[in-house]
């Protein structure tokens, strides 16, 4: 299979290019550093905070699908999701690719946005103290990083693509496990993290599920 990763230094991005890689794809990594990338891939130096789809078109035409990991590190760098995922979203449609698969938050299902001004008070999935404690405090220090993914997700259910949007709860470092829970619709019920390596596991075990598609996925230990 042919995939396209977005964001492929990042710890997420880099380890959906191993993993890809040791399962057998054909990989093409999209950076703004390319020299960064050290596995043995097809390389594309494309920085989508400031550049166009015009500069994108050539890494996703003809992929099988694209997963992308791009996204706010901090509150300083809100805005990149939403921006550089528009311009991903033109360069797929352009190019006929149509299978996107992206990473969000577990917290991204109650942040109001231009498209859902309304959204629901509480995930379906988030118990009492998650809801009513533990969300409210993330939302207010990450509130940038937020608004900047669900202007992201607004963009996606406005598209043409076969999406699927990712929203893992509080990321940590640890190897690949496969053990993980996933809610279709929601988030994983008591799930408060989940490694990277994971999050990376699940983006390409969903690929060809088809009932992911033009859905979120939560997913947590």
């Amino acid at each position: 299979m042919k995939i396209t990763v977005i964001g492929a230094t990042g710890r997420i991005g880099s380890s959906i290019v191993d993993q890809a890689l040791a399962a057998g794809h054909e990989v093409t990594a999209v950076a703004r550093n390319p020299d960064r990338i050290t596995a043995k891939v097809r390389a594309v130096r494309v920085d989508l905070n400031v550049q166009d789809a015009v500069d994108l078109a050539p890494a996703v035409e003809g992929a099988d699908a694209v997963l992308s990991a791009l996204g706010p590190r901090s509150n300083a760098e809100a805005g990149i999701a939403s921006r550089g995922t528009r311009e991903l979203i033109k360069a797929m449609e352009a190019a006929g690719t149509r299978r996107l698969l992206v990473i969000s938050a577990a917290p991204i299902g109650s942040v109001p946005s231009p498209a859902r001004p309304d959204p629901p008070r509480h995930d379906p999935g988030d118990g009492p103290f998650v809801s009513r404690v533990l969300t409210p405090i993330v939302k207010m220090a990450l509130r940038r990083q937020y608004d900047d993914l669900a202007v992201m997700e607004d963009a996606l259910r406005g598209s043409d693509l076969d999406w699927t949007i990712v929203r893992p709860p509080r990321l940590v470092n640890g190897p690949v496990s496969g053990k993980y829970r996933t809610a279709i619709g929601q988030n994983v019920h008591g799930g408060r993290r989940i490694a990277r390596a994971d999050v990376a596991h699940l983006m390409l075990a969903l690929v060809d599920e088809p009932n992911s598609v033009r859905q979120t996925v939560g997913v947590a230990y």
